[in-house]
């Protein structure tokens, strides 16, 4: 069986035409691709995790002091055995905080874009949080400018299409699972929203990749890779050239599963008024259409978030 690239993004600066080729053949056929030589230091990285940490460790009355009711979780958090895979009886086994984009109060987007939410209780967790957002935001959008050069298009396609986008870096918490034969798995079963998801932190047993053929594939990087998939817009958007698969986060065996595990996925979202139709350079006679009413991504995104009982 073949296993999911890993690439190196500083290519992109010195071999481009190679680079463009190989990434756009991991999309196609996986959905997911891993990326090293991203330069996001690892002190950064490092220093969120920590800020995370402290944070999950709160008690559960003190983290509720920042749950949002009946905001579908847009920002703040999110308790334990709340978001449920489209389709599954069971809960997820996480708890999780949402930051969101920065944007001025007078925005056209402010009244789908609320203001974060930031704990007194965990010094540098604003600090730390919003920088890393924003690293992993600049990232997103030179994968994006690969892909768009992969199927035809300008290398800036996308960017004044994400320069508002309502993008969340999630910190997620898996407790220890101390339950025997619990019918709950981690992350159920699932296809991302959003354009594009970057995760950092993927160097944890658990995260599983659904091939063509329908076999989970493990996919554990490096700790210095960022594994970045392709969500359900982008996929709509693409009229399905780059596919949203499916992947999971299964319960470690043994001892294992009785350690905690963090991860912090990065959901790159369009701004809120793009519309979602397929791309004229990604429609063929092979290709048809696959869509024929139009959608903005925020009604996707509350559709979807409905359907995972966020919203």
């Amino acid at each position: 069986m073949s296993a999911i690239p890993t690439l190196d993004i500083r290519r992109y600066d010195t071999d481009r035409d190679a680079f463009v080729a190989e990434l756009g053949a991991a999309y196609r056929e996986w959905g997911f691709a891993g990326i090293r030589g991203h330069g996001i230091d690892t002190a950064l990285i490092d220093g969120a995790y920590e800020r995370f940490r402290e944070f999950f460790a709160l008690p559960s009355e003190t983290k509720m002091q920042y749950h949002l009711k009946g905001s579908g979780g847009a920002r703040g958090y999110t308790a334990f055995g709340v978001e449920t895979a489209k389709d599954s009886h069971y809960p997820d086994l996480k708890e999780f905080w949402h930051i969101g984009r920065e944007i001025p109060r007078d925005s056209r987007f402010a009244d789908v874009m609320p203001p974060n939410l930031w704990p007194s209780e965990v010094a540098g967790f604003r600090e730390y949080g919003y920088a890393l957002y924003t690293a992993l935001d600049e990232l997103g959008t030179r994968v994006l400018r690969a892909l768009a050069l992969h199927i035809e298009l300008p290398e800036n396609f996308f960017e004044d299409k994400t320069d508002v986008g309502n993008s969340i870096l999630r910190p997620i918490h898996y407790p220890p699972i101390t339950a025997p034969d619990i019918p709950n798995v981690r992350a159920g079963a699932h296809e991302d929203i959003n354009f594009i998801t970057l995760l950092v932190g993927a160097s944890a047993a658990g995260l599983e990749v659904k091939s063509r053929v329908g076999d989970w594939v493990p996919f554990t990087s490096d700790a210095d890779t960022i594994v970045v998939n392709i969500g359900d817009m982008l996929q709509r958007l693409t009229n399905h050239v780059y596919p949203s698969t499916t992947h999971r986060v299964v319960n470690p065996p043994g001892e294992l599963a009785r350690k905690p595990r963090y991860s912090v996925p990065f959901f790159l979202h369009p701004n809120p008024d793009v519309v979602l139709d397929p791309l004229a350079s990604c429609i063929s006679t092979d290709n048809p259409s696959r869509y024929s009413e139009s959608i903005t991504s925020h009604e996707y995104l509350m559709q979807r978030l409905r359907e995972i009982k966020l919203a």
